[in-house]
């Protein structure tokens, strides 16, 4: 692996070649803030693509990319005298010094949720009015409620045992099932989303995250359903022409296979 010295001397070749891009390149010189957002999220999903796929090398590049865009942001702020890479790198540090106070202080936390509790309550002694001020809005609603709940956990609103919470679960499938015999949609909806909430509180009970386990079912789901299809395409048959007992018997196959 490289040295520190080394690491310092890519990262100065990063913002050099960020100050020549921003000065000489027509696309880069455009570039602002809000342009440049939605790269990132695209970037920042590709990143987490790549980790759920277990591909080091692809983790590497996009990370890379991710790396580009905080640089890039650095450096625009720059330009406008609010800030530089190394204002968000101290800010970033001076935070992370603060709220670890079992590290450079002398605060003693026996376990990891002792380090949640510390941090949540550090937050709203540096004036944040609500321990959900830091969940983003925009976030996926998947990823939100795990967040949400995280936090909340993290200052001790919290269930004590998984039992607990899969009977949360239970009450909230019998909801939705009356809802579902009414025939109400608002309802069913509202009660649909009680149990996708309860579901992620268990899973975050159980030590899994809803995000990536539903992320794997997809990329499960597309490989099998890829294979259904090149099955049917070996076999000159359109897929809307098979009954759904020709293409299970393809979809056995796929787990099969995929095992």
């Amino acid at each position: 692996m490289n040295s520190r010295q080394d690491q310092l001397k890519a990262f100065d070749r990063l913002l050099t070649i960020m100050d020549e891009l921003r000065a000489q390149c027509p696309w880069d010189k455009k570039q602002t803030m809000e342009s440049l957002r939605h790269l990132t999220i695209e970037e920042t999903y590709e990143l987490g693509d790549a980790i759920l796929d277990g591909n080091l090398e692809e983790v590497k590049k996009e990370l890379g990319d991710v790396l580009l865009h905080i640089a890039f942001y650095s450096k625009i702020g720059s330009e406008t005298n609010d800030f530089d890479i190394a204002d968000v790198c101290h800010t970033v540090c001076d935070k992370l010094i603060h709220r670890h106070p079992h590290i450079y202080g002398d605060v003693l936390v026996e376990n990891e949720e002792d380090v949640k509790r510390n941090w949540e309550n550090l937050k709203l002694k540096e004036g944040k009015t609500s321990v959900l001020e830091g969940v983003p809005q925009s976030l996926p609603a998947l990823v939100k409620a795990n967040r949400i709940q995280e936090k909340v956990a993290g200052v001790g609103f919290d269930w004590e045992a998984p039992n607990q919470v899969w009977d949360k679960v239970q009450e909230e499938l019998n909801e939705f099932k009356v809802e579902v015999t009414a025939g109400n949609q608002d309802a069913m909806e509202s009660e649909f989303g009680d149990v996708l909430f309860s579901m992620v509180n268990y899973a975050r009970f159980l030590g899994i995250n809803p995000e990536n386990a539903l992320e794997r079912t997809n990329k499960k789901f597309s490989k099998r359903f890829q294979y259904l299809e090149g099955k049917a395409k070996s076999l000159n048959k359109p897929l809307k022409d098979m009954t759904l007992a020709e293409m299970d018997v393809f979809w056995e196959e796929a787990k099969q296979f995929s095992k």
